[in-house]
């Protein structure tokens, strides 16, 4: 509820490392006219302000350390977990306009991105 009566798209994740929460972010679109604030970048962002974190802490997770998310990660989220070197990702339902992790293009697939380390969908 609180997505929507904040007028936003109700999609929220959690990064987990070692079996602890480092970082969590929700659609903040709307509020801030901002097309690229999405749960995905939010959190990040929020993992990426904390002193003790930087870019390599995503490389760090291990296979069962995963970030989770309400919905499928568009194709600009994709991306990003896989330049960040996201091992595993979660997510609850498909995005069927926007899919980036199977629904419309399949980025943890090497041959839609830059030669990286890829990493691993589940649709939970």
């Amino acid at each position: 509820m609180y997505a929507l009566d904040r007028g936003e798209v109700p999609v929220g994740c959690v990064f987990v490392l070692n079996n602890e929460v480092i970082g969590r972010g929700g659609n903040r679109t709307n509020e801030l006219f901002n097309a690229t604030k999405h749960a995905e970048l939010v959190a990040i962002d929020a993992i990426l302000e904390e002193e003790a974190y930087t870019s390599s802490t995503f490389r760090e997770c291990t296979l069962y350390d995963c970030r989770y998310v309400t919905c499928e990660p568009c194709i600009m989220c994709a991306a990003a977990l896989a330049l960040l070197h996201v091992k595993r990702v979660v997510f609850g339902c498909h995005n069927d306009r926007f899919g980036g992790n199977g629904s419309i293009l399949s980025l943890q697939d090497a041959k839609y991105v830059p030669p990286i380390i890829l990493y691993r969908c589940v649709s939970a």
